[in-house]
């Protein structure tokens, strides 16, 4: 079916559920509308999610049919635009990026030292970190898993767990404070930012 009619086939797959009628839908047309998206991002990476994405809104039903009257125009126009959208925003985050560098001035540049110092010496503090505490802290804090999540994994208590968080931030605050007349600039206000971020 072409036309409406296959706009109408697709509603009512979706509207059914029928998962292996949209991967043969899918099947269809991803390696074509990849190469079409290829040729404007020079990546196949990229090419290959700005693909996906595109039949992830059909999936979800984030598109009006209404307004559809060929799929096929469809795909194509939707994974044109986002493969010029994303070259356009790459451009933008290129131009941004070059004017920051034309525009620093030197105080910037320590400043930014002075801050990348400071996380560096944070990293330290937290290696010296008694063992276990260490461990759950860099659960919690690296790989984002909840108090729970690591009670579970570490076969210990969600209160252990806490305490253990709450611990290494006492002992980290303390280290770091206590290095703060090394660096003039370090103010108490930067480490106690930086920590909240942990």
């Amino acid at each position: 079916m072409k036309g409406k009619g296959q706009v109408e086939n697709i509603e009512r797959m979706l509207g059914e559920g029928h998962e292996k009628a949209f991967t043969n839908f899918y099947a269809q047309y991803f390696a074509k509308l990849l190469l079409e998206s290829d040729k404007y991002v020079k990546d196949i990476v990229v090419a290959e999610e700005i693909v996906q994405n595109v039949f992830v809104k059909i999936w979800e039903r984030a598109v009006d049919f209404n307004e559809i009257n060929s799929v096929k125009s469809y795909l194509y126009r939707s994974v044109i635009n986002s493969s010029i959208n994303h070259i356009n925003r790459q451009k933008n985050i290129e131009e941004h990026h070059q004017k920051i560098l034309h525009n620093f001035t030197e105080e910037e540049v320590a400043e930014l030292d002075e801050e990348n110092e400071l996380i560096v010496m944070l990293y330290e503090e937290i290696e010296k970190l008694p063992p276990k505490c260490r461990e759950v802290f860099k659960l919690n804090r690296f790989e984002r898993l909840k108090y729970k999540e690591i009670a579970e994994k570490l076969g210990v208590a969600e209160k252990t767990v806490e305490n253990h968080v709450g611990s290494a931030l006492k002992i980290l605050r303390e280290a770091m404070l206590a290095k703060k007349d090394r660096h003039s600039k370090l103010a108490t206000f930067k480490i106690l930012r930086l920590l909240s971020f942990f």
